[in-house]
This record gives structure tokens, C-alpha cells and sequence, in this order.
């Protein structure tokens, strides 16, 4: 591993208190951008290789106008064992410690931001940011966009609140309560309503295509946009593990646009109901059939929200035709809503499948939970399963998993035969990051994170909004705290502070503290805060983790102190919670009054 002489030379500049600048042709000052300067920060076995380079490295520099200072006297040393140490699992009251510090403490805490010298013209560097969900969001939030240019690229240019659209699916909330206009979450950002559709690693390219308009008149254009770095965050596609008729006649949930065709599809399937040509029950009871295929959050809490339409909306708008409603949740594994304890898990069954009594109609029950049943093909109007049954439907919701989307196996393969060829082994699909969120392959210039991310010292972690939102929190912090996140030579080593001398916040402190090392940037440790699924009529599931268990999440030892709330109380901390993670306060303030709003006047069923 060697470093070049020029690179050497900039970072003796570095470490020079007279300039930070990249070497302009008139100028006889050396001027860098911010973040790329690389330290003597390399491993113990090619240390002694940087210290030969740099009488070179002064040479070279002396060739271009400028006396660089004196060599120093060594290079800083990471060895494989302090690489080790700073990855481990930071002790849980310590990291406990640190990110209730971060929340409460740091904000208030602040160190005064050092304006840059009005000689200098240092550009900054430019952040590209792929997508719009819940790492970019956090991360949006957290960046600092005096030390970077940041451009957001996405077809999407709100943020949406995913865990609701369950509830804006039936219209418990409305869709724009839900959504947070990308430029609202950070006003000095650039966006570009696009679609990426290929990254060139080696030249540090993204191709995009855009739709321009003029009047009615559209048509599509390509372009491309360079970056210095690049956050990879388009997240994952609902995967149909390859079942036919899936994409052809299932409804997903990923995004608004889904939630909006599923709660007009419902209400057709009651509309068609009440028509005339349904001659026999047996047809009015077809085409209020509804599947749902997947027993995790998603699929449990749009069957929870489909009973509350019934339940509530439905002795006011369909009376008549509620006895022949049917809701089938089909699951292939042996039990439902996996990351749940299994007295929670009863506890949603028994809640699912209770019996609602409504005046003037006759006790119903319309939730049935089929277990051990796996999809084999789906029809216009039937799901066929494997072992030979069949069921005729009305409206089906496909929320059996994910998978990755066309543009992360186009960016894994761009970095064949580097790092990320090997990280496929745990990856899997998926980009593999080091524990500081760096690209494997991506030589310190690419970021990952959420759905479509796996992380080398903890690759189970699960594809949730709550790991992606962390994940995106924790990257913005990095990159703006001036870590050094480039690679040194051929490989990754971890990101170091550019100036020793520079403040740290008392939660920064903290983790130097618990991993022993105040020079190296703390990795990436998730925090369980608990998992949440309403179960309908006022009730929920909360699971909080107080305690983590020991060795892996995977293994036999594995036993986390969890505290489990669920019935009444569990409704009003899922509603809480949910309120407190909007983005913003007027989405609080709108999703407390659609909530008041059904309340009040029960739910609107137009079709638009």
C-alpha cells in the first residue's frame, strides 16, 4: 500500500496553519477541498512506507512554488488490533449514555462554527444524495450544508411518513399529512426531480433521467451530474420472490401512490358489491373478499385498518353488505409478526380475528389468519396456493418482503473485482458497508445506507425505518464533524479527525471514551428503541427493548430484556410515538386533526 507523492504533499499542507486550498493557476497558495485531505493514517505493516514517501512529497511540492513545513517525526499507526477494538460493540450504558446526550445534551452544547477566511477559496465539496426516504431525510437534517454542496435526486420530492400509509390506505389520514416536501426538510439543498439510472464509480458520474414539460407537452431528457461524494439511499422494491401474476394483479404499500390505489380499490369492491348483476351471495361475498399475502407489520396493521373501516365506516356507508366481507391474511411461515415476542404475537391474532357487533346486522368475524400457506400463482380473481387451494378475491395486498431495486445490482456490479465482490457473501444483494457506512470498493467517496445497505460487523440488522433513519442521523454528524473519510492507498481505514485539536461534543466524547480511542470516529451502533403494530379498534403492540441480550441477535444466547405493552396503553404510545417521529410540526398538527376529523365525521370514501 503507497501513498503518492502528491497526496502526501496535501497532507503536509494539511497539518500547515498557513493555507487549506487548492493549488490554483495563479495562486501561489495550496488550496484542497475540505474533506479529501488524507492523513498519515495508515495501517502498522506500510507506516514505515508513507514516512520514506515524503521527502518525495516535499520535492514535488517545492516544483510548485511553496516551501512545505518540516516532515513529522512519525506516521499515526492503526493496527489490525485497534481497528478491532474501535469496531466492537460499544457497552450498552455507555452508548446509552452517548445518544441521550446527543439528543438532549449537544444541541445545547453546540462549539461556534468557524467561518472560513474571506481569502480563501476553497470549494466545497459536492454531496450527491440518491432518494428521499428515511436515512436521506435524517440525513438532510444532520448534514452541514456550509462545508458541503448537497443535491437530492429523486422522482419523489416529499418525504412520506411509511408506517401511516397503512392508515391513509382506508383514510383514517390523509395522504398530504403524511408527506414532507424534501426542500422543507433542509431549504439549502438543491434538488433534481430524477431518476438515476447508472453510477460510474470511476469517474464519479451518475446518468439521470428527468421528464421536461412545456404546456401539455412532455418528453424525457438525460443528463449527468458529477459528485465528489455519493449517499446511496434508494432503499429496497417489494420483491415477488418470483410468483406469477404477482406484478400483474396485486396492490403493494411502499408508496403514496399505493395507498391511494389501494383505498379506491376497496371502495369499488364494496361500489361493485351493490350492483344489480350480483344475482347470489356467493358473488357479493367473492368481491368483497380481501387477501392480504404477509403477516409482518405491514400486512398486520392494513388488515388492523381495513377492520376499523368495517367496524366503523361501513354501518354508515354499507350496512347491507358487511355479513359478506372477508379479510384473509396468508402467511407462509408458522406464525405472524416475527420480530414480536410470541404472547404479543397472540395477542394480534386474538385481536384480528375478534368477532364485531354492529346494530341491525348479525355478529360478524371477518378475519381469518392462514398460516403455512405459500402463494404459487396469482389469477385476475384467484390466489392459488401450493398445496393445491384456492381463493377467489376482491382486492389482494402483496407485503411478502423485499428485494433490491434494478439500480443497486447495477452499482454492485460497477464494483466488481474490489472490496464488494467479497462483501456479497453477507451482503447478499445489497451493498456492503464498512461499519462506518462507507461503500466497500467505493474508495471512501460512497455512503449506504437503509433497505438497500448491509453493514460488515452487523448484517442482520433489520430493514426497518427506524435503522435507516439512525444510519442517515449518524452520516450527516460524521461528515460534518471534519472526519477524514477517504481511503488510504487500496483499502479503507477508519475515519480520523482531520485536526486533534478540534471540539467534541459530550456525546462524541462519551464514545471516545467507551471504545478507549479519541482520534478514530466512533462506528455505526444501532439502538433498539422497540417495534410497534396496531391491531385495530384502539389497541396495539408495543415491544420497547431495555436491556440488549448477549453475543448476536442470531444466536441461541440471544435474550433481550423487552417490555411489553399492548391493549389500550400500547394504542396511546403507538399514536404517541408516531406524532413525536413527524417530520415536521405541521404534519403533527394535520395528523392530529384527520384523527379528530374520522372521529367526528367518520372517513371519506370518494374515489379521486
Amino acid at each position: 500500500m503507497r501513498i503518492s507523492a502528491a497526496v502526501s504533499a496535501l497532507a503536509l499542507a494539511l497539518r500547515s496553519s498557513t493555507s487549506r486550498a487548492f493549488l490554483g493557476p495563479t495562486s501561489s497558495r495550496l488550496q484542497v477541498p475540505r474533506s479529501t485531505l488524507l492523513r498519515d493514517v495508515v495501517t502498522e505493516e506500510s507506516a514505515e512506507e508513507v514516512v520514506e514517501s515524503e521527502p518525495a512529497a516535499a520535492a514535488a511540492a517545492a516544483t510548485d512554488g511553496f516551501a512545505p513545513p518540516p516532515p513529522p517525526k512519525s506516521a499515526v499507526r492503526i493496527s489490525k488490533e485497534r481497528i478491532e477494538k474501535v469496531t466492537r460493540e460499544r457497552p450498552y450504558p455507555l452508548f446509552l449514555a452517548e445518544k441521550t446526550a446527543s439528543l438532549l445534551l449537544d444541541p445545547f452544547t453546540k462549539q461556534p462554527k468557524t467561518l472560513p477566511s474571506p481569502l480563501s477559496t476553497a470549494p466545497k465539496e459536492n454531496i450527491v444524495v440518491l432518494g428521499t426516504g428515511w436515512g436521506a431525510a435524517a440525513f438532510l437534517k444532520n448534514i452541514d450544508t456550509d462545508k458541503y454542496d448537497v443535491t437530492v435526486i429523486s422522482p419523489r420530492n416529499y418525504f412520506v411518513f411509511t408506517p401511516m400509509l397503512a392508515g391513509a390506505s382506508v383514510g383514517s389520514v390523509d395522504f398530504k399529512s403524511i408527506t414532507e416536501p424534501i426542500r422543507e426538510i433542509n431549504n439549502n439543498v438543491r434538488y433534481l426531480e430524477a431518476a438515476a439510472t447508472d453510477i460510474d464509480p470511476a469517474t464519479n458520474t451518475i446518468s439521470c433521467i428527468g421528464i421536461v414539460c412545456d404546456g401539455n407537452s412532455c418528453e424525457t431528457q438525460e443528463f449527468e451530474v458529477n459528485y465528489d461524494r455519493l449517499l446511496f439511499s434508494v432503499g429496497a422494491q417489494t420483491t415477488t420472490f418470483g410468483t406469477p401474476g404477482v406484478e400483474e394483479y396485486c396492490n403493494y404499500l411502499k408508496q403514496v401512490g399505493d395507498a391511494q390505489q389501494i383505498k379506491n380499490a376497496i371502495v369499488n369492491c364494496f361500489e361493485s358489491a351493490g350492483l344489480p348483476d350480483k344475482a347470489t351471495e356467493e358473488e357479493i361475498r367473492k368481491e368483497l373478499t380481501f387477501v392480504i399475502v404477509g403477516a409482518g407489520p405491514t400486512g398486520i396493521e392494513f388488515a388492523a385498518e381495513l377492520l376499523d373501516f368495517i367496524e366503523e365506516s361501513g354501518p354508515r356507508y354499507y350496512k347491507e353488505l358487511l355479513p359478506y366481507v372477508n379479510i384473509k391474511i396468508v402467511e407462509a411461515a408458522p406464525s405472524i409478526l416475527r420480530p414480536f415476542e410470541d404472547g404479543m404475537k397472540d395477542e394480534a391474532i386474538r385481536r384480528l380475528t375478534r368477532t364485531i357487533e354492529i346494530e341491525g346486522v348479525k355478529t360478524l368475524r371477518p378475519c381469518e389468519i392462514l398460516l403455512n400457506k405459500q402463494v404459487s400463482e396469482v389469477s385476475a380473481n384467484h390466489i392459488y396456493f401450493k398445496d393445491g387451494d384456492k381463493i377467489h378475491y376482491g382486492m389482494s395486498l402483496w407485503a411478502a418482503g423485499i428485494g433490491p431495486l434494478p439500480i443497486t445490482t447495477n452499482m454492485i456490479e460497477a464494483l466488481e473485482g474490489t472490496e464488494q465482490s467479497g462483501a456479497q457473501e453477507f451482503a447478499r444483494g445489497r451493498l456492503g458497508v464498512d461499519p462506518w457506512l462507507r461503500v466497500m470498493g467505493g474508495e471512501g467517496k460512497i455512503f449506504s445506507l437503509g433497505d438497500c445497505a448491509c453493514v460488515s460487523n452487523t448484517p442482520f440488522l433489520p430493514a426497518t425505518a427506524q435503522v435507516a433513519s439512525q444510519q442517515g442521523e449518524f452520516l450527516g454528524k460524521l461528515m460534518s464533524n471534519d472526519y477524514c473519510t477517504d481511503a488510504v492507498g487500496d483499502g479503507l481505514l477508519p475515519p480520523t479527525v482531520t485536526d486533534p485539536n478540534q471540539p467534541k461534543s459530550i456525546s462524541e466524547r462519551i464514545s471516545s471514551f467507551a471504545m478507549g480511542d479519541d482520534e478514530i470516529a466512533a462506528p455505526f451502533q444501532y439502538l433498539d428503541l422497540g417495534i410497534l403494530a396496531y391491531t385495530g379498534s384502539g389497541s396495539a403492540l408495543a415491544q420497547v427493548q431495555v436491556a440488549p441480550g448477549k453475543g448476536s441477535p442470531t444466536s441461541e444466547t440471544w435474550n433481550p430484556v423487552r417490555l411489553q405493552i399492548k391493549g389500550k396503553l400500547g394504542f396511546g404510545l403507538w399514536r404517541s410515538i408516531y406524532l413525536w417521529k413527524q417530520t415536521s410540526p405541521k404534519n403533527v398538527v394535520l395528523v392530529t386533526l384527520d384523527w379528530i376529523k374520522v372521529k367526528l365525521f367518520g372517513r371519506d370514501i370518494s374515489i379521486l
